[in-house]
C-alpha cells in the first residue's frame, strides 16, 4: 500500500510514525507501555479514593476526579495500537477508527481545558465570594455550566472531524504518526483542505480562549489573596492555588509545545509525533503526583488505602 492512482479514497490508513528510527523502533515499546502503566495505575487510585469518599463529594473534588478520569482514558485511546505497532510492525487502521480516534483526542483535549476552566472559577467564586460561595456553586448551576461546555466543545470537535469524513484520500495512504492527528490525516487528501485548517484553527481557539480566562481569573484571585491578612485561611488559598496553577501549567505548556513543534519546518518529525504524544500524555503523568500528593484530603485518603491494603496481606 502506498500511492493510488485516481480519485478512488483509500479504506484504510497506515500510521508509520518513528519508523525513521528503524531498528531502535522496538525499543519505544518500554517507556510508553511503561507510561500507560502509571497513567492507568496512579489515575485509576485518584478516581477511586474520589468516588468511594463522600467527603471527596465537593466540587472541586469531583473536577479532580474528571482529570483523573481523562488521564485514564485517552492514553487508552492510542497507546495501545502504538504498543503493538512498535513490537509486530502492525500499523494499519481503517478510516471509520481514525475518524473515532480523532473525535476522541480532540475532545478529551477541548474537555481537559473546560475542566481547568471550572477549576479557575470554582477557587474565583471562594476567594473573591466566600460567603456566597453555595448560592454560586450549587448543582443547578453547576449543570448548566457543565452542559454548555459539553455543548460547546461536541459541537466544535463534531464538525471539524466531519469535515474530515467527505474528503478523498487518493495520494496515499501512508501517515507518518502514531495516532489520527487531525492535521496529519488532512495534509494526505486531495481535496481542498482549507475549510479543514479554519475548523482545525476554531478548535484551538477553545484552549485559547479557556486561558485566558484562566489567566484572568488567577490574577483577580491572587490580588485578593495578597491584600487579605496573614493567616492559615490565606496560607491554605495559597497553596490551593499553587496546585491547580502547576496543574493548568503541565496542561498549557504541553499544548504550546506541541504546536509549535508543528510549526518549526526544521524540527524532526519523530521530535513533533513525540511532542504530540506527550501534550496528551503529559497532563495524565503528572496531575495524579500533583493533586495526590499536595491536596491534603486525597493524600490522606491515598495513604489510608495504601495502608489497609498492606495489613491485609498479612
Amino acid at each position: 500500500m502506498g500511492d493510488r492512482p485516481g480519485n478512488v479514497s483509500f479504506t484504510e490508513f497506515q500510521l508509520i510514525g518513528f519508523t525513521d528510527l528503524k531498528g531502535y523502533r522496538p525499543l519505544l515499546f518500554i517507556p510508553f507501555c511503561i507510561i500507560l502503566v502509571f497513567s492507568l495505575l496512579s489515575n485509576g487510585i485518584i478516581m477511586f479514593v474520589i468516588a468511594t469518599h463522600r467527603k471527596l463529594h465537593a466540587p472541586m473534588y469531583i473536577l479532580i476526579g474528571f482529570i483523573a478520569a481523562l488521564g485514564f482514558f485517552v492514553p487508552i485511546y492510542f497507546v495501545p495500537r502504538m504498543l503493538v505497532s512498535f513490537l509486530w510492525n502492525l500499523n494499519t487502521i481503517t478510516r471509520h477508527e481514525c475518524l473515532i480516534q480523532m473525535f476522541c483526542l480532540h475532545f478529551s483535549g477541548c474537555f481537559q481545558s473546560s475542566i481547568l476552566l471550572g477549576m479557575a472559577v470554582d477557587r474565583y467564586i471562594a476567594i473573591v465570594f466566600p460567603l456566597r460561595y453555595n448560592d454560586f456553586v450549587n448543582l443547578t448551576n453547576s449543570v448548566i455550566f457543565s452542559a454548555i461546555l459539553s455543548i460547546r466543545n461536541a459541537v466544535i470537535i463534531v464538525a471539524m472531524v466531519g469535515l474530515v469524513v467527505p474528503l478523498t484520500f487518493c495520494k496515499t495512504n501512508l501517515i507518518y504518526h502514531s495516532f489520527c492527528e487531525h492535521t496529519s490525516v488532512v495534509n494526505v487528501a486531495c481535496n481542498d483542505i482549507s475549510k479543514n485548517y479554519l475548523a482545525l484553527l476554531i478548535a484551538f481557539g477553545i484552549p485559547s480562549f479557556d486561558c485566558f480566562v484562566v489567566f484572568c481569573s488567577y490574577v483577580i484571585i491572587f490580588v485578593v489573596i495578597f491584600r487579605s491578612p496573614s493567616g492559615e485561611s490565606r496560607q491554605k488559598a495559597i497553596h490551593t492555588c499553587t496546585t491547580h496553577i502547576m496543574g493548568i501549567a503541565v496542561a498549557y505548556i504541553s499544548v504550546v509545545t506541541a504546536f509549535v513543534g508543528y510549526r518549526v519546518s526544521t524540527i524532526p518529525r519523530d521530535v513533533r509525533i513525540l511532542t504530540s504524544s506527550m501534550y496528551l500524555l503529559v497532563p495524565g503523568l503528572f496531575n495524579p503526583v500533583i493533586y495526590g500528593l499536595r491536596t491534603t484530603e486525597i493524600r490522606t485518603h491515598v495513604v489510608k488505602y495504601f495502608k489497609c491494603n498492606k495489613i491485609s496481606t498479612f
